[in-house]
C-alpha cells in the first residue's frame, strides 16, 4: 500500500509499508475503524428525518417553558390589578363616606333653621289640618275650582281678542 491515505490527525499521510503481516492487519483494523466512525457521521449528517424530530421536542420543550413562565406572569398581573382595584375601590368608598355625612350634616342643619325660623302661626295651621282633614280638602277643592275659573276665563278672553 503506497497510496495517500488519512493520517490520524485527518490530514492526508503517505502510507508505509507494513513490516509484516501482523502489523498489515493492525492497519486494516484502523482502517476500517475510521472509516466506520466517517460512515457514522455522514449517516447521521443524512438523517434529515431523525434531526427534524430532535429539533421538533427541543422546541417543544421551550414552548412548555415558555407557557409555564408566561401563565406564571399573567396570574402574578392578575393578582396586582386585582389589589390595585380593591385598594381605589376602598379610598373610593372612603371618600363618598365623607361626602356623605358632610351632607347629611348640612341637610340637618337646614332642616333646623327652617324649623326655627317658621312662624308658630303656620306650624299651628299645619296641626288643625292635620286634626281635620275634612276642612282641608274642602278648602283645596275651592282653591282648585278658582284655578279652574281664572284658567278658562283667559282662555276666552284670548280667543275673543283672536277672531
Amino acid at each position: 500500500m503506497t497510496d495517500r491515505t488519512q493520517g490520524a490527525d485527518g490530514g492526508s499521510a503517505r502510507a508505509t509499508g507494513a513490516k509484516g503481516p501482523d502489523e498489515l492487519r493492525q492497519q486494516i483494523e484502523q482502517t476500517r475503524s475510521r472509516l466506520g466512525d466517517t460512515v457514522e457521521e455522514l449517516a447521521a449528517k443524512a438523517d434529515v428525518k431523525g434531526r427534524a424530530k430532535a429539533r421538533a421536542a427541543d422546541l417543544r420543550d421551550k414552548a412548555g417553558a415558555m407557557t409555564v413562565q408566561l401563565r406564571s406572569s399573567a396570574v402574578h398581573a392578575g393578582h396586582r390589578a386585582q389589589e390595585k382595584a380593591s385598594q381605589a375601590g376602598h379610598r373610593a368608598q372612603e371618600k363618598a363616606s365623607h361626602a356623605g355625612h358632610g351632607v347629611q350634616d348640612r341637610v340637618a342643619q337646614a332642616g333646623h333653621t327652617v324649623e326655627h325660623s317658621v312662624p308658630h302661626s303656620v306650624n299651628d295651621a299645619v296641626a288643625v289640618c292635620r286634626r281635620n282633614p275634612r276642612s282641608l280638602m274642602i278648602a283645596g277643592a275651592a282653591g282648585a275650582v278658582l284655578v279652574t275659573a281664572g284658567v278658562l276665563l283667559l282662555r276666552r278672553g284670548r280667543q275673543s281678542r283672536l277672531c
